[in-house]
């Protein structure tokens, strides 16, 4: 076994992941959707965000692993971070370095490993987004620009960490936050010719819900809504809340078809959520859904602004219709 010879800039890069304060806290869903992503993408039963301290590799996001962490003296990722391309293993039983290691050996039986190694804003290393597989396997170089775009989006997250990329509110992603992450996922998207839609939702009886019982209620509100959101979509959809009463959902890989499926879902929840709760308000969703097109959106922002315009079109001919009703 070939334990990890040490990068020569060691010192500052230890310093540079103190720096970040992400070594031993708790799971966080910035980093948990691209493990998400990356294990549903290429099929494998492990992804893991590790970084690579000074005696040890810890998991910051692990997806298929029990393990929080390993030695780093047997760590693959320890391996990786030694250069900037990506490291491949096809099969590490037959690669002495990593033939007897005991992570190959016993459990979790680590047959292949491809890990792109994570900078800091600064350029050091400081880990891996990796994805394990129990059995061989041959990785094309498309396949490879895909784990590279993942791996910037953890990158990118690094970056923001001192921005609100978080809504305090319900837990999930704000504009912030899914705007760090949706551009790489739709060149994803665009490199394996897999669609991508966004789905747009307005509760809207927020206002209302406001004025008959305060603030209190429209936060358990939309924390309710969140939480049907999560639950009815795939876990590596991006379920945003963009304003107060705008919810979305970027779906990778989904046509307007398969989006289709998803509303009827999450109607039929919330039309049982709505017989059945116990709260003094109903929850009242219209529903937009966007297909990315390359030619029409020049980056995610440009989605979100299409699907925004379709709601607030809604809205306007809604007032329309009122003021006639009246009129």
């Amino acid at each position: 076994m070939s334990s990890p010879a040490t990068p020569a800039n060691e010192k500052q890069r230890l310093q540079t992941l103190q720096d970040l304060k992400l070594l031993d806290t708790p799971p966080e869903e910035r980093f948990d959707r691209v493990t998400r992503l990356a294990k549903q993408v290429f099929d494998t039963p492990i992804a893991l965000v590790s970084l690579v301290d000074a005696d040890r590799q810890w998991f910051k996001s692990r997806q298929g692993l029990d393990a929080t962490e390993t030695p780093r003296n047997i760590s693959f990722c320890g391996h990786a971070i030694l250069d900037d391309k990506i490291l491949v293993i096809n099969d590490a039983a037959d690669d002495q370095r990593f033939c007897d290691n005991p992570l190959v050996c016993g459990d979790p039986n680590i047959r292949f490993y491809a890990g792109y190694p994570i900078s800091a804003p600064d350029g050091s290393r400081i880990g891996t987004l990796c994805i394990i597989d129990r059995k061989p396997r041959e990785v094309s170089s498309a396949q490879l620009l895909l784990l590279r775009e993942l791996g910037r989006m953890v990158e990118e997250e690094l970056i923001a960490k001192n921005e609100a990329t978080i809504d305090e509110v319900t837990g999930l992603s704000n504009r912030n936050g899914i705007l760090t992450v949706a551009d790489h996922l739709l060149a994803m998207c665009n490199r394996t010719k897999q669609p991508a839609t966004l789905l747009m939702f307005q509760l809207q009886n927020l206002d209302q819900i406001n004025k008959q019982l305060g603030r209190e209620d429209v936060d358990v509100a939309a924390v309710e809504l969140a939480h049907q959101l999560s639950a009815c979509f795939r876990d590596s959809d991006i379920v945003a809340r963009l304003t107060a009463d705008i919810f979305c959902v970027l779906l990778a890989g989904t046509d307007l078809d398969g989006v289709e499926n998803a509303r009827f879902r999450l109607d039929e929840q919330i039309s049982q959520r709505n017989r059945e709760s116990s709260h003094a308000y109903e929850l009242q969703l219209d529903a937009h859904a966007v297909a990315y097109n390359k030619g029409r959106h020049a980056d995610a922002a440009a989605l979100l602004q299409d699907a925004a315009s379709r709601i607030f079109d809604a809205d306007e001919r809604a007032q329309d219709d009122r003021t006639a009703q009246v009129g």
